[in-house]
């Protein structure tokens, strides 16, 4: 296995990275949980007004039936979707599978102008056609492991793997 890189130097390469993606009407929207934390924090960092923009997979999921719907956040779009030059951001790009069923629910609300895509992380094993615009890094983890991150009280993040369930 890798080792694990920190994820605050991670986070710092995805603010400059996401930097020169950001056009005068972007909105950033943050996928639950991971990607929430981070569109929290770059909103800040970048100094946008506003809120920004929070989108759960749970009810696009081809993986609903075994999964339910999840404790995190639920999707929350503070603009207009029609017509909206939309950055999605998330923690670890794997399989694909989250950012199809996130496509799907940003498109129940509008449809945007453009979206793409910046990650923290991908670790490769791509099952559907999905590629990120800007990722801080990439990793390469077995199949029977995840990588998540997590979020100290005091706002600091880090990342951990666990064994599949």
């Amino acid at each position: 296995m890798s080792s694990i890189p920190d994820a605050e130097a991670l986070y710092g390469a995805l603010l400059a990275g996401v930097r020169p993606l950001m056009r005068a009407d972007t909105r950033l929207v943050g996928i639950t949980s991971g990607g929430a934390w981070l569109v929290e924090r770059l909103q800040k960092d970048l100094g946008l007004a506003g809120a920004p923009g929070i989108i759960s997979s749970a009810m696009h999921r081809d993986d609903f039936a075994r999964r339910g719907l999840s404790a995190s956040a639920q999707t929350a779009l503070p603009f207009d979707v029609n017509g909206a030059d939309v950055l999605l951001l998330d923690d670890v790009l794997y399989t694909g599978r989250t950012i199809r069923a996130v496509l799907n629910e940003l498109f129940d609300f509008g449809r945007p102008s453009c979206v793409r895509l910046a990650v923290l992380v991908d670790r490769g094993g791509r099952e559907l056609p999905v590629a990120a615009d800007f990722a801080a890094t990439q990793l390469t983890l077995p199949a029977g492991q995840l990588l998540a991150l997590v979020r100290s009280d005091a706002g600091a993040f880090s990342l951990k793997v666990e064994e599949s369930k």
